[in-house]
């Protein structure tokens, strides 16, 4: 069976994608519909996130060196925090064109807009389709599956736009269209934009879930206490997490550490732990911890 996370899966999305930006730049200066233009640079933004991806997978297979102990999985979160800084900006200027082309609607072709808006929709659900077998097991791609088919969905409004303005001669309804569109891409982006901006300072990723992370490992047999626990992204699909567990009883074991790490990867997301053992018969205290706040 293919590998689902091979580069080539991301590499024939992004080809699709880009072809029909293409297209839709070209066909929208000429039918002068700024619902076209404004869905191309949606779709853009698809493409860079679908490259974005693609490093991530690649960057994933890098080994750590002496001078990134973690390989350069992080990357993956300063590219996506760049794009949708990129995707922001570009979603004001959609939308100023619009407000301006609301007051003097030019003549658009909306048969044209509609046959390019309906490729739209055959490329973009023929990459969640690409991405759709195996998502459950993928954050990454289950995300980029749903945004694929939420941008088929833009597209089918573009077409019913298209046939619109063909129908009743209402050239404002391109811009008023692309409005619409730019308020769509705007809701993803600032998502995406919060999500990557907490990564990148090293918040805790909205998979997981510290509170069922601290009563797992409390309720661990002869575990006491536990302290020091932190948990951050590594890259957007990778997270890590330290903390120090409490056994008077005496050291666990290697078996031990062993399984804790397992449970946490499968049930909390957490791809790299790292378990510190105390026997408490020293105070620590957590530089970290306002112990009066605690």
């Amino acid at each position: 069976m293919e590998d689902l996370s091979h580069p080539s899966v991301f590499m024939l999305a992004i080809a699709l994608n880009l072809l029909f930006v293409i297209v839709e730049i070209v066909f929208g200066l000429r039918a002068d519909s700024l619902a076209l233009l404004a869905d191309a640079g949606h779709n853009f933004g698809d493409v860079i996130g679908l490259f974005a991806s693609l490093a991530a997978l690649l960057l994933a297979r890098r080994q750590p060196t002496p001078r990134y102990t973690y390989g350069l999985r992080s990357a993956t979160i300063l590219a996506a925090l760049a794009n949708t800084l990129l995707l922001l900006v570009a979603v004001f200027v959609i939308a100023w064109e619009a407000v301006q082309r609301l007051n003097a609607p030019p003549s658009v072709d909306g048969l044209l807009v509609s046959a390019v808006a309906g490729f739209g929709v055959i490329v973009n659900t023929g990459t969640a389709l690409l991405l759709m077998r195996g998502r459950g097991h993928d954050i990454n791609r289950q995300g980029a599956f749903v945004h694929m088919v939420g941008d088929a969905l833009i597209a089918l409004g573009v077409v019913v736009g298209g046939l619109l303005v063909w129908y009743t001669g209402w050239s404002w309804l391109d811009p008023a269209i692309s409005l619409a569109i730019s308020a769509m891409i705007l809701v993803g982006a600032w998502h995406l934009f919060r999500a990557s901006f907490q990564l990148a300072l090293h918040a805790v990723p909205e998979s997981v879930d510290t509170t069922a992370i601290l009563a797992y490992l409390t309720s661990l047999p002869n575990v006491a206490a536990v302290h020091d626990l932190h948990v951050w992204g590594m890259s957007t699909t990778e997270n890590a997490l330290t903390a120090h567990l409490v056994t008077p009883a005496g050291h666990p074991g290697d078996v031990f550490l062993h399984d804790v790490a397992e449970e946490l990867e499968h049930h909390f997301h957490i791809h790299h732990a790292t378990l510190q053992i105390e026997l408490n018969n020293v105070a620590h205290a957590c530089p970290l911890v306002d112990e009066k706040a605690a």
